[in-house]
C-alpha cells in the first residue's frame, strides 16, 4: 500500500494580517490631512469645527453612497446636483402651498419629505430606464437630465430663488441643526445610509450582481442576471440618496435656485473614486466612499483656515484629485494584469 509523502520543501503560505494600500490608503490620507489641518491651524480640532465639517460632508456623503452602486455596476450619474436642486424647489413650493390647508406644523413638512422621496425615486428610475432600455451611454443620458432638472428649477423659480415659508422652516430646522447624543442629525443619517449601503453591497445578491455587471456585463447576462433591472435599481437607489441629502439640506438654507447643488456631481464622483471604487466598474467600497466624502470636506475646511490657497480653488483641487485617483487606478490595473 503506497503512501503520499508530503513535500516539505514547498513554501508555506503565511496567514495573518496583510496590509493592502488600496484598502487602507484613503484612511491613511484622511489621517495625514487631519495632521496637516492641525499644523495649519490648531482650531481645526475644535469641537465646533469638527461638527460643522462632518455635517457638511453628510450631503455629499449620502449622495456618494448611491453613486458607489451606480459606478460599481459600470454606470455614471452626472445629474445628482441638478436633481437635488429640482427636488428642493418642488419641496419648497409644495410646503408653501400646503400652509393654508395644514398650517405650519409637522404635517406640512412630512408632505414635503414624502414628495422628495417620490421625486428622487422617479428621477433615478428615468435615468436607469433610458440608459438600459434605450441603450444610450449613461454619460449622455445623465448629462441630458442634468440640463433638464437645472432648467426646471430655474423655470419654477422664474430665474430667481424659491424661499421656504419662515414659519415652516422653524419647524423643519431641527432636521439639520439639532443633535442626538451630541452628534448632529445629518451625520446620523449619513452613518445609517452608509451602513445600509455597506450591507446591501457586500452581503446581498443585489450587491453581488452589481460587482458582476461592472466586471463584465456580457458574462453577467450569460449568468442569468437581469442586467437592465439591476442597473436601473442602482439609479433608483442613487435617486433615493439624492432625495435624503436634499431633505436635510433644505432646512439649512431654506431656499432653492439654479445655483443649488452646483458641482455636487463632481464631489460625489470624487468621493467614490478617492475611496477606492474603480471608475470602470466591478469594484466598490462603501466605507472608502465615506472617507472620501469626509476628505473632500476636510480639504475645503483646511483651505478656509489658511490664506495660502484661495477657497475658490476648491473645485480645482477636487478636479486634480479625480484625475490623479483615476490615473493611479489605471496604473495599478495595468501592473496587476501584465
Amino acid at each position: 500500500m503506497s503512501s503520499v509523502v508530503p513535500d516539505n520543501n514547498k513554501p508555506m503560505k503565511r496567514k495573518g494580517f496583510r496590509f493592502d494600500i488600496k484598502t487602507w490608503g484613503p484612511f491613511i490620507a484622511l489621517v495625514a490631512l487631519a495632521i496637516l489641518g492641525v499644523l495649519i491651524n490648531p482650531a481645526f480640532l475644535g469641537a465646533d469645527n469638527l461638527s460643522n465639517m462632518l455635517t457638511r460632508s453628510a450631503f455629499i456623503g449620502i449622495i456618494a453612497v448611491g453613486a458607489t452602486f451606480v459606478i460599481t455596476a459600470g454606470g455614471l450619474d452626472l445629474s445628482v446636483g441638478s436633481m437635488a436642486a429640482f427636488i428642493a424647489g418642488v419641496m419648497i413650493i409644495l410646503m408653501n402651498g400646503l400652509v393654508e390647508q395644514f398650517g405650519v406644523g409637522i404635517t406640512t413638512v412630512l408632505f414635503g419629505i414624502g414628495a422628495s422621496l417620490i421625486l428622487g425615486m422617479g428621477a433615478g428610475f428615468i435615468n436607469g430606464v433610458v440608459t438600459t432600455k434605450g441603450k444610450i451611454e449613461a454619460f449622455i443620458v445623465t448629462l441630458g437630465t442634468m440640463g433638464i432638472y437645472r432648467s426646471l428649477v430655474t423655470y419654477l423659480a422664474d430665474g430667481g430663488t424659491l424661499t421656504l415659508d419662515w414659519n415652516v422652516r422653524d419647524v423643519y430646522r431641527p432636521v439639520y441643526y439639532e443633535s442626538l447624543l451630541g452628534i448632529p442629525i445629518p451625520v446620523w443619517v449619513f452613518l445609517l445610509v452608509a451602513l445600509v449601503g455597506y450591507v446591501l453591497l457586500n452581503y446581498t445578491r443585489f450587491g453581488r450582481y452589481c460587482f458582476a455587471i461592472g466586471s463584465n456585463e456580457k458574462v453577467a447576462e450569460y449568468s442569468a442576471i437581469h442586467v437592465d433591472r439591476v442597473k436601473t435599481l442602482t439609479y433608483v437607489l442613487q435617486g433615493v440618496c439624492v432625495s435624503l441629502a436634499t431633505i436635510i439640506y433644505v432646512p439649512r438654507l431654506g431656499s432653492a435656485s439654479a445655483a443649488t447643488g452646483v458641482l455636487w456631481e463632481l464631489e460625489a464622483i470624487a468621493a467614490v473614486i478617492i475611496g477606492g471604487t474603480v471608475l470602470k466598474g466591478g469594484h466598490g467600497r462603501i466605507w472608502g466612499t465615506v472617507v472620501g466624502a469626509i476628505m473632500l470636506t476636510m480639504i475645503g475646511n483646511i483651505l478656509n483656515l489658511t490664506d495660502a490657497i484661495s477657497n475658490y480653488l476648491n473645485g480645482t483641487v477636487q478636479g486634480i484629485i479625480i484625475i490623479v485617483a483615476v490615473y493611479l487606478q489605471r496604473a495599478s490595473w495595468k501592473k496587476n494584469n501584465v
